[in-house]
């Protein structure tokens, strides 16, 4: 699947979708592809500040445990209660239906940090040498 380029990226595979003060945050197709099935999914709550480069979650598939990482830091204003009770949905629609949280955002110089969909799949192609 290729990455959507409306969208930016991390090195630790989320994407974020910003619209004024607002992120979308969900995990990257790369990373539903490298986990495998993914069985649960764990997520801050509404009114949770997090922290950019801090874990705000745990993804977990039948590979593994992972956390996942906050692109960008602020308030979680809404999380994805549909792709919790249905974690298989990062699986099936990792750039749609299976968005993970919306955060306001705390401060738009953390966007300097994200890659554009050109800088990511060339992080990819790089992971993917190793």
């Amino acid at each position: 699947m290729a990455s959507p380029e409306d969208l930016q990226y991390t090195k630790s595979h989320e994407w974020v979708r910003v619209e004024g003060d607002l992120a979308t945050v969900g995990l990257a197709d790369y990373a539903q592809n490298e986990l495998g099935d993914i069985t649960y999914l764990e997520l801050p709550e509404v009114g949770d500040s997090i922290v950019a480069g801090e874990p705000l979650g745990v993804v977990e598939s039948v590979k593994a445990a992972s956390d996942i990482y906050a692109p960008l830091g602020g308030e979680v204003v809404e999380r994805n209660e549909t792709a919790i009770g249905s974690p298989e949905l990062v699986n099936q629609s990792p750039y749609g239906d299976a968005w993970l949280i919306k955060v306001r955002l705390a401060d738009q110089a953390e966007l300097d940090a994200l890659m554009d969909v050109a800088a990511y799949e060339t992080f990819l192609e790089t992971e993917a040498g190793h």
